[in-house]
C-alpha cells in the first residue's frame, strides 16, 4: 500500500489523472495512474479503462488502461476511526431543503411525478491528508465501492458507494434496485410503507426498461442491506442481454429512479432547475469498463453516492433522499444529516 499511497500523492502534485478503487467485499486496491497529462473522455464504449461520469450530460471522463500504470495492493491496515459528532444544523440550509421537499411533494400530488430524489450539499473543514482519508474509507466501509479519483478538470473526489449500477460481461447483466434509507441501530430493521414504495418504484422501473433489452430476467425478493451506519432495501436483478451495446445499456439504466425520479427525463429537468446547485459527478457513475479477466471482458460500474469533492482544506459533501407523496420535509432533512455522517466519519 505504501507504493500506491505514494503514487496518489505524487500524481496530485503533478496534476496527473488517476483512479484508485476497491470493490465491495474486497480489500485488494487497484490504481490506474495516467502516465502523461491530458484529459480523456469516453469515446468508444469498447475501450478498456476507468470511467467517471456526471449526473447529467455526456462529459464522461476516462482513464484509458493503455495510457496508465496499474498498481494493485492488499489493504490490511487498521486506522483509528472515531464516531463523528452530530453536526451543527445550518438553519438556512434546512429551510431551503425542506422547501424543496415540500415543492417536490406538491408536484407528486399534482400527478407530475411518481417520485423525485432531492439532494443538497454542505461544506466541511478538511485538513487531513488525502491518503489518510482514503485509508479510513477502506477500513470503515468494506461493503461499499471505495474510490479516489482525480483529473485537473473534475478535481479530487472520494466516496464509498453501496449501489451498483451494473455488471456486464457482454451477455449477462447484473444490476440492483436500492432505495429506502434509515440509520442502523442494531436488531431487526422495520420498514415503513413509504420506504417500501420508494424501493418498488426503482425495481419496477428497471424491470420495465430491461423489457426491450433483455431476456430471462431474474430478481430476488427485497431484503435489508447494510452499508456502514445506514441500511437500505435492496433487490438483485440478473438478465441475459444478447445484442445491445454497452452505451445503450448504460443510458437505459442511468440515472435510475434511486438518484433522479420518475418519469426520468422530466424528473432530471425538475432537479436541474430546482435544487439550486450543480451536482457535478454526484449521482453519476464510476468504475471499470471492458476489463479482461479469466471470465472474459467485464464492465463493473457503481452509482456515485456517499461521496465528496475535496479542494484545498474543504470537503464538499453531497447528500440526497427519495421523495414520495408521503414524504415529510423535516424527516427528509434529518435523513440527509444522517447520510452525511458516512463521509464526516472519515474526515
Amino acid at each position: 500500500m505504501k507504493e500506491l499511497f505514494s503514487k496518489i500523492t505524487s500524481h496530485l502534485s503533478l496534476q496527473l489523472p488517476f483512479a484508485v478503487f476497491c470493490k465491495p467485499g474486497q480489500m485488494e486496491v487497484t490504481g490506474f495512474f495516467q502516465r502523461e497529462p491530458g484529459v480523456h473522455y469516453v469515446e468508444s464504449y469498447e475501450d478498456a479503462g476507468f470511467v467517471f461520469a456526471p449526473f447529467s450530460g455526456e462529459k464522461r471522463m476516462f482513464i484509458p488502461l493503455d495510457k496508465a500504470d496499474t498498481i494493485a495492493a492488499v489493504y490490511n491496515g487498521n486506522p483509528d476511526v472515531q464516531p463523528a459528532n452530530q453536526p451543527e444544523i445550518d438553519l438556512s440550509a434546512k429551510r431551503a431543503f425542506e422547501a424543496l421537499v415540500a415543492k417536490s411533494v406538491a408536484e407528486i400530488h399534482s400527478g407530475e411525478f411518481e417520485k423525485l430524489v432531492c439532494s443538497r450539499t454542505e461544506k466541511v473543514p478538511c485538513d487531513a491528508d488525502v491518503t489518510a482519508i482514503y485509508e479510513r474509507l477502506l477500513a470503515t466501509y468494506p461493503n461499499a465501492c471505495r474510490y479516489c479519483f482525480y483529473t485537473p478538470e473534475t478535481g479530487l473526489w472520494m466516496g464509498a458507494t453501496p449501489e451498483q449500477l451494473l455488471r456486464f460481461d457482454g451477455k449477462t447483466l447484473h444490476t440492483v434496485a436500492l432505495a429506502g434509507t434509515q440509520s442502523y441501530a442494531g436488531g431487526e430493521v422495520v420498514w415503513e410503507d413509504k420506504e417500501k414504495q420508494e424501493q418498488k418504484f426503482v425495481t419496477d422501473y428497471i424491470l420495465s426498461e430491461l423489457d426491450s433489452l433483455a431476456t430471462d430476467v431474474q430478481i430476488t425478493g427485497p431484503y435489508t442491506f447494510r452499508a456502514g451506519n445506514i441500511v437500505h432495501i435492496k433487490t438483485d436483478i440478473k438478465a441475459t442481454v444478447e445484442a445491445s451495446g454497452l452505451k445503450e445499456i448504460i443510458d437505459t439504466l442511468h440515472p435510475t429512479p434511486a438518484v433522479c425520479g420518475l418519469p426520468k427525463h422530466e424528473a432530471m429537468q425538475f432537479l436541474l432547475h430546482n435544487e439550486g446547485y450543480d451536482r457535478e459527478y454526484y449521482s453519476g457513475f464510476l468504475g471499470e469498463m471492458n476489463m479482461h479477466d479469466a471470465d472474459g471482458k467485464q464492465t463493473d460500474l457503481f452509482v456515485n453516492l456517499r461521496c465528496m469533492k475535496v479542494k484545498d482544506s474543504t470537503a464538499q459533501l453531497f447528500i440526497g433522499c427519495g421523495i414520495t407523496k408521503d414524504s415529510n420535509p423535516q424527516k427528509e432533512f434529518i435523513e440527509t444529516v444522517n447520510k452525511s455522517m458516512t463521509m464526516r466519519r472519515v474526515l
